[in-house]
């Protein structure tokens, strides 16, 4: 008898990914430049351990300070929790990212911030697989990521939600987990904006309507470029926030 397939627990009308976390950009960008640029590695570490402060570089981009960063994902290419995922043919470096997703149930339109936050919905775990050595190409475009973004992305298998969610949204702890062993433990605290202030931002001018899926951006240290722990053939990853759900796949 055929197994039954992993489902998702809705299909997203849109998908826009946000980038909340600064502590994550500057990781993750750390992470990049020691993968990827190891001689200006070698100059930004000896600039960081002389003087005891981020290099400049690294952090985020004086607009992310003043106003929310997203870009435009696929949201036809999710899959549930225990699909398996193949690695494009075009990268060599497949990354994971482990978010915190909201999608809405009721239309905004020039939305305040507690409007918006009246319009979550449900709360799911998001996975927003990334090629890494595609990525930074296509970023420098001016055009934001395309193919090192658009392939694939997962969410948890249960939609929880949001009254449950919102009186701790910025309190609920989770781990990255590959191959069993726990590799990074972290939190949805932190956010430079919060989630009605994202919302609000996303709906100026522009209608939003129930069923759109959002998300945080990576959770600190919740990518491979950040924690070191990287995806290959045979790997098993686990993504978790508790009192929301989990993701697992097996990486072809």
């Amino acid at each position: 008898m055929q197994e039954p397939q992993p489902m998702l627990p809705f299909q997203p009308r849109s998908f826009r990914d946000f980038m909340l976390y600064e502590q994550h950009v500057i990781g993750a960008t750390r992470g990049y430049v020691k993968r990827f640029m190891p001689a200006a590695y070698l100059v930004a570490s000896s600039y960081e351990r002389l003087t005891r402060k981020t290099f400049p570089a690294f952090k985020p981009k004086p607009l992310w300070y003043r106003q929310p960063i997203y870009y435009m994902g696929n949201h036809m290419t999710f899959v549930a929790s225990g699909t398996p995922i193949e690695c494009p043919s075009y990268s060599r470096a497949l990354d994971y990212e482990l978010e915190l997703g909201f999608v809405l149930h009721k239309p905004l339109l020039n939305a305040s911030p507690q409007q918006a936050l009246e319009a979550i919905g449900a709360f799911v775990v998001v996975c927003d697989f990334s090629c890494r050595d595609v990525q930074r190409a296509e970023m420098n475009s001016g055009l934001g990521p395309q193919k090192s973004k658009h392939f694939i992305s997962s969410m948890s298998s249960l939609a929880v939600p949001a009254p449950e969610v919102l009186p701790r949204v910025e309190q609920l702890t989770a781990a990255v987990e590959i191959d069993g062993e726990i590799v990074v433990r972290t939190s949805t605290g932190g956010m430079h904006h919060s989630l009605g202030e994202v919302l609000a931002h996303a709906s100026k001018d522009e209608q939003l309507h129930p069923g759109e899926l959002f998300a945080t951006g990576t959770l600190p240290g919740g990518s491979g470029m950040e924690n070191g722990h990287w995806l290959k053939s045979g790997t098993r990853l686990r993504l978790a926030i508790d009192g929301i759900g989990e993701i697992q796949h097996l990486i072809l």
